[in-house]
């Protein structure tokens, strides 16, 4: 049923007209994190097959002074701790403390394209941490990296949860370039990516027993049906997630069940679906050595550090500007 209070000019309602009036159709995983969106990724975050939470967080939580320590950062120095994608900041507190425990003086800036988790991040650090200087910046991290990065104190970067992967190779190397374009001599990042492991311990982190990921791709039909007046009927629909051990790469996919036809009211369009007919979500990319070198070429980043969980299934990559 359509939603009368559509939004008539945003870049979620470009990006729809774009992906679904392209063959073969896509949506972007950006667009997964509105309010029920971030609700359904803190549980998925939860749920035993999701091993990518728990490993980092094992990595921040036993590792937690070394990371500091290989930050080479001086205590006596003021600087910038600037996180891409900082959503609840579960994992990230564990640094957060560990760098005020040892009397660091610096200034934490959250970037996330979702207002709602920054709001709960703030609320949530400032009862843990509440002497934490905080400085939160919604958007997506491609548009804001400019203003954040431009003045003249040192910076520590986190870009951890695996979210790297959500890019292409080319991509990511273009988008580590540019990163590496705001940082000065020393600088560091903090890269949190997922292994190349088995499809029996990769595929169920994106197809859990509970059904909670098929519900979180498939809220992204159902924010279209809220904000953009669309009539998508979400039980005509299912989640289906693909991995390649070969390639390392995990895709997502929204699938049509039926031959069907969807109309989104705000764009005054329909869009046909023939039965089995997939919209691309996302791309997940696992990560060796060779593939991170590659990925790495030409960025004016080194590979200085890296630390790993017991089970080797992550890592957190230490890198420094050259």
């Amino acid at each position: 049923m359509q939603n009368s209070n559509t939004t008539t000019n945003t870049p979620f309602l470009d990006h729809v007209s774009e992906g679904l009036n392209t063959q073969p159709k896509y949506l972007s995983s950006r667009y997964f994190y509105d309010k029920k969106g971030d609700a359904l990724f803190q549980q998925i975050m939860a749920m035993p097959e999701y091993y990518l939470t728990n490993s980092e967080m094992e990595i921040f939580t036993e590792q937690a002074p070394a990371i500091v320590t290989a930050f080479e950062m001086n205590p006596e120095q003021s600087f910038e701790l600037v996180e891409l994608g900082a959503g609840d900041g579960t994992k990230t507190v564990k640094l957060l403390a560990e760098f005020k425990n040892s009397d660091y003086d610096f200034t934490y800036l959250p970037v996330d394209i979702s207002e709602n988790a920054l709001s709960n991040l703030k609320t949530t650090l400032s009862k843990q941490l509440p002497d934490l200087q905080i400085s939160p910046k919604q958007g997506e991290y491609f548009t804001v990296l400019k203003e954040l990065l431009t003045s003249d104190q040192p910076k520590v970067v986190l870009f951890i949860g695996s979210n790297l992967g959500n890019l292409s190779d080319d991509l990511a190397n273009n988008f580590l370039t540019s990163l590496g374009s705001y940082l000065k001599k020393g600088d560091k990042v903090l890269l949190g990516l997922d292994l190349i492991k088995s499809a029996d311990i990769v595929l169920p982190a994106y197809n859990d027993a509970a059904g909670i990921t098929r519900d979180f791709n498939l809220n992204l039909l159902a924010r279209i049906n809220r904000e953009l007046g669309g009539d998508f009927r979400i039980e005509n629909f299912s989640h289906q997630p693909e991995y390649s051990e070969k390639t390392g790469i995990t895709k997502s996919y929204i699938k049509s069940d039926i031959d069907q036809t969807v109309t989104i009211g705000a764009l005054k369009e329909s869009f046909h679906f023939a039965k089995d007919e997939l919209i691309h979500t996302e791309v997940s990319r696992k990560y060796n050595d060779e593939i991170l070198n590659k990925v790495l070429s030409g960025t004016g980043l080194s590979l200085a550090n890296k630390f790993t969980d017991q089970k080797k299934y992550f890592t957190d990559f230490l890198l420094e500007k050259d």
